[in-house]
Formats: C-alpha cells, sequence, structure tokens
C-alpha cells in the first residue's frame, strides 16, 4: 500500500514539475520573443532613416544630372543654330556666285560669236585681199614666194657660196685631224703581232718505228684515219714528226689530238681509231665553247647566249686571208671600244658588234648566204639586241649605217685587216678554192662527207652505200668532175676519188 503511494506521489511530483518546467519555459521565451520585436522595430526605424537619406542624395543627384543635361542641350541647340545660320550665308555667298558664273558665261558666249563672226570677216577679207592682190600681179601665192626665193638666192647666192666653203674647209680640216689622233692613237693602243696560219701541222713522235704502226698492214691504219677525219696524213723521211695537211684548221686539230691520243696508247687500228676520233671530236668542241666564253670575257662582252658563244668559239679555228677570225675580233672589239669611248658612242654596243661581226664565218660553209647574212640570222634567232645586229651588219656595206656604231665597227674591221701583214690575199683565194670543191661534191645526193686533199690536187668523196651503187659511182665520178670543169678555176687536173664501202654489222649473243 505503502508503495502505491509512493508512486502516485512521484507520479504527481513528476506532472508538477513537468507543468512547472513548461510555464518557466513559457515565461523565459515570452521574455526573449519581447526583445527581439524590439529589436526588429530599431532595425526598421535605422534602415527607413537610411532608405530616407539614399532617396534624398538620388533625388539630389538627379536634379544635378538633369540640370547638366538640359545645360548641355541647350549648349547643343546653340551649337546647331549657329551652324544652320553659317550654311544659309554660304548657300546664299554660293547661290551669288553662281549667278555670277552664269553671268560670265553668257558674257563669254557672247564674245566667243562676236571673235567668230570678226574672224570670218578676217578671212574673207584676207582671201579677197589675196585674190586682188593675184589678180593685180597675175601670179599665185607659190609663184610668188618661189620668185621671192629665187631672188634672194641671186642676191646672196655669192656670199653663201664663200661662207659654205669656208665652213668646208675649216670643218674638213678640223675632223680631219680628230679622226686622224683617234685612229692613230687606237692603232696604237692595240698592236698586236700577227701570225699568218699555216695548213699543216707537225705531230711529234719518240721513234720512227711508230710510223709503221700508223701505216699499218697495207695501209689500212693511216686509209682509215684519212678517211675518218678528212686530213692527209704525210708520213716521211722527216725524222722525229708526222705532217698532217688540211686547209680545214678544225679538222686538222681533230686529227692532231686523235693521232698524239693514239701514239700515246700505242694500239692503233680501225676501230680504236674511230673511237678517239670521236674522243677527240667532243674535246674540240669543248675547246670551242671555251674559247668563246674566254674572247667574250676578255673584250668585256656579256649577257651573251650561250648558243650565240659557242658559235663565236669556232672562229678560232677560222682563218680569213691568214689572219684568224677569232683573234681578228678581239682585236676589233678593244679597237671599236676605243673609238667609241673618244666619239662618246656606246662602248658596249661598238664592242659586241665588233666581236660579233664575223660571226656567220663559223658556219658560212654549211649556210647558204653571204657571211654578213647568215650572222643577222644567227644573231636575231638567238635574242641578241637590235643596237648589236644595226653595228655588225654594215661593215661591207651589205647594209645602210643606222648608228654611229656601225661605222665604228667597218672602221675597226680596215684598221685590224689593212695593218702590214694581217692577211695574206693568196692563202685566202687558196682556202676558198678548197671550200668550193668540197661544196661541189656535197651537192651531188648520195654524198655523206668529202674531203679536199694534196693542195686541191684530189678530193675524196664518200657516199652511202644504201643510196649510191658501184655503177652509179662511177657515174658520180664523172658527174662530179664534169661540174668542177665547169664551175672551177684550177691549174693542172683534180683527182676525183669517190668511195663505196659496205658495212655489215651482226652482234653474236
Amino acid at each position: 500500500m505503502s508503495l502505491k503511494i509512493i508512486a502516485l506521489i512521484t507520479s504527481l511530483a513528476g506532472v508538477v514539475g513537468i507543468a512547472l518546467g513548461y510555464y518557466l519555459r513559457l515565461v523565459i521565451s515570452l521574455g526573449k520573443k519581447g526583445s527581439m520585436e524590439l529589436e526588429i522595430k530599431e532595425m526598421t526605424l535605422e534602415a527607413k532613416e537610411q532608405a530616407k537619406k539614399v532617396l534624398a542624395e538620388a533625388e539630389t543627384k538627379a536634379i544635378e544630372t538633369l540640370q547638366e543635361a538640359r545645360k548641355e542641350a541647350r549648349e547643343k541647340e546653340e551649337s546647331l543654330k549657329q551652324t544652320e545660320i553659317r550654311l544659309i550665308k554660304k548657300e546664299d555667298l554660293l547661290d551669288g556666285r553662281q549667278a555670277d558664273i552664269d553671268k560670265e558665261v553668257e558674257h563669254l558666249k557672247t564674245k566667243i560669236t562676236e571673235v567668230r563672226e570678226i574672224r570670218d570677216k578676217a578671212e574673207k577679207l584676207h582671201a579677197e585681199k589675196k585674190l586682188e592682190l593675184e589678180r593685180i600681179a597675175q601670179m599665185s601665192e607659190d609663184e610668188v614666194k618661189q620668185e621671192l626665193i629665187k631672188t634672194v638666192e641671186k642676191q646672196c647666192e655669192a656670199d653663201m657660196l664663200v661662207r659654205i666653203q669656208k665652213l668646208e674647209m675649216a670643218g674638213a680640216e678640223v675632223l680631219e685631224k680628230k679622226a686622224q689622233s683617234i685612229l692613230a692613237t687606237s692603232i696604237q693602243r692595240m698592236a698586236n703581232s700577227v701570225a699568218g696560219e699555216m695548213m699543216s701541222t707537225n705531230v711529234p713522235i719518240t721513234s720512227d718505228d711508230i710510223k709503221g704502226k700508223i701505216i699499218g698492214k697495207e695501209g689500212r691504219n693511216i686509209k682509215a684515219f684519212e678517211r675518218i677525219t678528212g686530213v692527209e696524213v704525210i708520213v716521211d723521211d722527216t725524222p722525229g714528226a708526222i705532217t698532217i695537211s688540211s686547209f680545214d684548221p678544225v679538222r686538222r686539230q681533230v686529227a692532231k689530238t686523235a693521232l698524239e691520243e693514239l701514239i700515246k696508247d700505242g694500239r692503233i687500228q680501225p676501230a680504236k681509231i674511230e673511237k678517239v676520233v670521236e674522243t677527240a671530236q667532243q674535246n674540240i668542241n669543248k675547246i670551242i665553247k671555251e674559247k668563246g666564253e674566254q674572247a667574250a670575257y676578255e673584250c668585256g662582252v656579256l649577257g651573251l647566249d650561250p648558243r650565240i658563244i659557242a658559235i663565236l668559239g669556232r672562229l678560232h679555228f677560222r682563218t680569213s686571208y691568214g689572219q684568224n677570225v677569232l683573234q681578228h675580233s678581239i682585236e676589233m672589239a678593244h679597237i671599236a671600244g676605243m673609238i667609241a669611248s673618244e666619239l662618246k658612242a656606246n662602248v658596249s654596243v661598238a664592242k659586241a658588234g665588233a666581236l660579233l661581226h664575223d660571226i656567220g664565218k663559223a658556219v658560212d660553209h654549211e649556210v647558204a648566204g653571204t657571211h654578213v647574212e647568215i650572222g643577222r640570222r644567227i644573231l636575231q634567232k638567238f635574242g641578241a639586241s637590235e643596237d648589236i645586229v644595226k653595228a655588225m651588219q654594215a661593215h661591207h656595206e651589205e647594209y645602210p649605217y643606222e648608228t654611229v656604231e656601225s661605222i665604228i665597227v667597218q672602221c675597226a674591221d680596215a684598221i685590224s685587216g689593212s695593218r702590214p701583214g694581217a692577211r695574206q690575199d693568196t692563202i685566202e683565194n687558196y682556202l676558198k678554192r678548197l671550200g668550193d670543191l668540197e661544196a661541189i661534191a656535197n651537192s651531188f645526193k648520195g654524198v655523206e662527207k668529202s674531203y679536199a686533199l694534196q693542195a686541191g690536187r684530189e678530193i675524196r668523196i664518200f657516199v652511202s652505200p644504201e643510196q649510191i651503187t658501184d655503177l652509179e659511182a662511177k657515174t658520180l665520178a664523172r658527174d662530179i668532175a664534169l661540174k668542177v670543169e665547169k664551175d672551177l678555176k684550177y691549174p693542172g687536173e683534180i683527182k676525183v676519188n669517190v668511195i663505196r664501202e659496205l658495212r655489215a654489222i651482226e652482234f653474236a649473243r
């Protein structure tokens, strides 16, 4: 029983404690709520005051900004008004000027009309006056003019003749002295020694035993060598030397180079000869190119096409009246440069025209025409300057002198060629006869190549076996002999030797 009472009391005490705790908590929470509301009210008041301040400041700034905008608008409006006023004034001024211009134009039109009328009247009066004068004088205007000229010429003829003679004499003396001075100076500055070209070349040998190898069995080697090179090989009793003879210096040089190589190798046979001669020809072509480049560099003639340089180098193996053509051209280039410098002409054009003036001689035996015409075609084909062509084409007076450089080139040619010992007329005529002899043979169909030998006493002609039979070869020899008799003048007789060789080649594999 007591335990129940104790439990009941305990339960009541717990309930009372809970109720008391809830009440205390309620009292405390109500106190805190009152303080928080107070704080919120204070914060609200502060926020309102702050908002009023911000609003006041914003209103103040807005008023100031509005006043400034209104002020700027007034200033811009004032500026626009002033600009408008200025534009109106300018427009009024332009209108006034345009009106003045229109008045001037109208005035000018009126003046032009008046001037035209006056001019027409003057021309009419002049024509009437002219007709009246012609009627009175019974002569036309041209007749009066001619009569006046004749009268003046008769009155002044004696004075004019005396004056002209004095001027001619004085000018001729001055020009003659000046020309003599220029030419003498050029000749003195360019005094090269001249040696005539020989038509034979000696090839030294170490022993006379080599002569037997060169001749070969039954003359097979020497015949093959002469046939391939087109020269005449003279193997005589002269010790330590073999002579190569030909009027063509290129052939002589190729034969000399090939023979020296064969002697050095020691193996001499027809097959070897063909190979060595081909190599020698290639070497000579290289020398030709080097000689052309060397000549152009020595004369200071730059910018030429390499093909022109190659053709120019061939002149190293050409002669004109016994004078080496390339050396003659180089000498001419130096002389022409000196004369052009004295005369204030174009030195480079004068030098180039002189250097290339005989370039046609390099191929004149292959191409029809004079060497001047051939040279013109070569230079024009390979893009040489027109001034250079004009300078070189008149050195034999085949073309007119179009520039002062063309006269200079002819003078340089005369100076270089007319010096004592420079040329030998008989040698040139002799070489021309040999060249004409080969040209006649080459003109026949089926002829592959021909060579004039033994000072022109024999011509060897090699024909194509596919085109010419043995019987036709005999007929060809007779036809060539008849044409030589008809076209050429020569002492003695000429042996026409037609050679037909058939080669059959097969390969064993």
